[in-house]
């Protein structure tokens, strides 16, 4: 009796039996998602939040930083005349002051120059337009045979009134637009001042957040950029010059009034303004030259195409071989994705700074020469293997903080 309860008493306890499917469900729901599963659900979501924050961000600050890319371009420009007048003893800011004011000059006298010729257009054109209305009619009822007169003419433009009036009515906005235009080249100045004036100490400031071995990367991007868009600025210069004498002497040849001011436009214009610049330089002395004589305007549209072909084809590579050397084709790419990212900005920065990635793309990407006795039936060998990389797979273990897998 006694060895009965003694059995009983160790026998376990009866357990109800449950399914082994009922049993691992059951788990899990206790166990609960694994812990780096919020960690990563955080990280995503901050990751997104600081992209639409970036963004938001970028669209605000997009004028601020079009000024600053600006102002560092112009300041890359001018530092090769204030290095080259610091090494004469000049402190950089007086240095810098000075290569300001011969350049004020230069753009005062340029506007000043084509203001005179446009108020002596403007004057010619307001003082004789009785007469070319009625040349103008006379030439369109001889051509096409019909039978107009000025009463038909001032029917037909009774209308303008109200474009004026809509044009008046814009008043406003035209004078907040130039007021903020006169602030935006304000802040140009004053930042091309300081980053030309401040160069050296800039560079160091921002160097000295990087480690050695960058450093000099940074230096030498730096250095590729000022020559270069020095170079840029110096060669359009020394081009807009010969075109503004040679301008200047066909015109005056031909006894085109306002010469002086024909040619400056032209030859500034040309050069300074990619791609439609020369279109647009050579339209307005042939519209001039139009008006005073309709066979003068064919020999200045003559001269301008021959003079671009000299230009093109001589005096360009000569005097941009050492300062600036791109495909044509390369610089309209260029001229076309700067206008399409940043518009009139983005066009006229787009060859100086295609000009410098490609110098200093050149100067760490490594040519070979094009063998061509090569036999290209022959089977090419069969590439190294590539290693094997575990960092992806070794940052995320690191992050989640999942345990490491065995044997690595």
């Amino acid at each position: 009796m006694a060895s009965d309860e003694d059995d009983n008493a160790t026998r376990p306890t009866d357990v109800p039996a449950v399914p082994v499917g009922e049993a691992v469900v059951t788990a899990e729901m206790t166990t609960g998602p694994p812990p780096w599963l919020l960690r990563a659900f955080l990280l995503a979501a901050a990751t997104v939040a600081g992209l639409f924050a970036g963004f938001w961000m970028l669209t605000r600050l997009q004028g601020l930083l079009t000024i600053l890319l600006v102002s560092l371009f112009l300041a890359f420009a001018i530092e090769p005349a204030v290095n080259a007048l610091a090494r004469r003893g000049m402190k950089r800011g007086l240095a810098t002051g000075l290569v300001f004011l011969v350049l004020a000059a230069v753009v005062f006298g340029f506007f000043w120059t084509l203001g005179s010729l446009l108020i002596d257009q403007v004057t010619t054109l307001v003082n004789n337009a009785p007469q070319y209305a009625d040349q103008g009619i006379d030439w369109i009822n001889s051509t096409f045979k019909t039978h107009l007169s000025g009463t038909d003419i001032e029917k037909y433009t009774s209308n303008w009134s109200k474009y004026l009036e809509g044009a008046a009515g814009n008043a406003w906005d035209i004078g907040t637009r130039t007021i903020s235009v006169v602030f935006q080249s304000l802040g140009i100045l004053l930042f091309t001042y300081y980053f030309a004036a401040d160069g050296p100490r800039f560079r160091n400031a921002v160097c000295s957040l990087l480690p050695p071995r960058k450093q000099r990367h940074v230096l030498r991007a730096w250095d590729i950029a000022v020559e270069k868009t020095g170079g840029y600025i110096y060669s359009r210069g020394l081009l807009a010059l010969a075109s503004t004498l040679a301008h200047y002497v066909a015109l005056r040849v031909l006894d085109v009034p306002s010469a002086f001011a024909l040619a400056l436009w032209v030859g500034v214009v040309s050069q300074f303004i990619p791609t439609v610049g020369t279109y647009l330089a050579g339209a307005l002395p042939i519209i001039v030259a139009l008006v005073h004589s309709p066979s003068d305007a064919l020999w200045v549209l003559g001269f301008i195409v021959v003079y671009q072909q000299f230009e093109n084809y001589v005096l360009q590579p000569r005097i941009t071989a050492t300062t600036l050397d791109m495909h044509p084709a390369v610089a309209f790419g260029a001229v076309l994705a700067g206008a399409a990212l940043l518009g009139a900005t983005g066009a006229l920065l787009a060859i100086p700074v295609t000009a410098t990635v490609q110098a200093f793309a050149g100067a760490y990407i490594r040519r070979y020469e094009v063998q061509t006795d090569v036999d290209h039936d022959a089977p090419l060998p069969p590439p190294p293997p590539k290693p094997h990389r575990k960092w992806a797979r070794q940052l995320t273990i690191r992050f989640i903080g999942a345990d490491r897998p065995k044997g690595e």
